[in-house]
């Protein structure tokens, strides 16, 4: 299974990291929106990211909900029909949620710099440092270290919650 070191950070100033990242890139940005609805599964998060109507991704995934930069395992499947995907997995394991997003992918390296606008939540950064097989989760870690301070982000902004848990109580307050 592949290995991600990520981390996730509330992001307060956008523009500044924006500007900042821009200058550490020669691929221009990337605007992408997404919908991840995320199903009832107990060992593992499971989400389905639809892209466009006939483009999505199956994604399974296991980290540590801590605010720390941390390991991620994940396996991806793409379909080209995400309607009939969305319903088969909604009928068959109950949905946990819907995150609603505009994410603008950096690549700085071997990490994607996520800027992420979610809906009813704001503004956040997210560091994916995509390891080779033979780089260690510590190496990974050092990257995003360096990465997170180049970006001037704050330790206090860290966040350990998916965007899914974070929506989760506003809903049930809207219930």
């Amino acid at each position: 299974m592949p290995l991600n070191i990520e981390i996730k950070a509330i992001l307060n100033d956008r523009e500044r990291v924006e500007n900042t990242v821009a200058r550490l890139t020669v691929v221009p940005p990337q605007l992408i929106a997404q919908e991840d609805h995320f199903f009832c599964c107990d060992e593992a998060r499971l989400k389905l990211r639809i892209l466009t109507p006939d483009s999505g991704e199956l994604i399974r995934y296991e980290r540590t909900n801590a605010p720390k930069i941390r390991s991620s395992r994940y396996l991806i499947a793409r379909t080209a029909d995400p309607a009939i995907m969305l319903e088969i997995l909604t009928k068959t394991l109950g949905k946990a949620g819907v995150v609603r997003k505009e994410r603008t992918l950096y690549l700085v390296g071997q990490t994607r710099v996520h800027l992420d606008q979610v809906s009813d939540l704001g503004d956040f950064l997210e560091l994916e440092v995509v390891l080779r097989p033979e780089q260690s989760k510590e190496e990974g870690k050092r990257i995003a270290d360096g990465l997170l301070s180049t970006l001037g982000i704050n330790r206090t902004d860290i966040i350990g919650e998916a965007y899914v848990d974070l929506l989760a109580p506003r809903a049930e307050s809207i219930r």
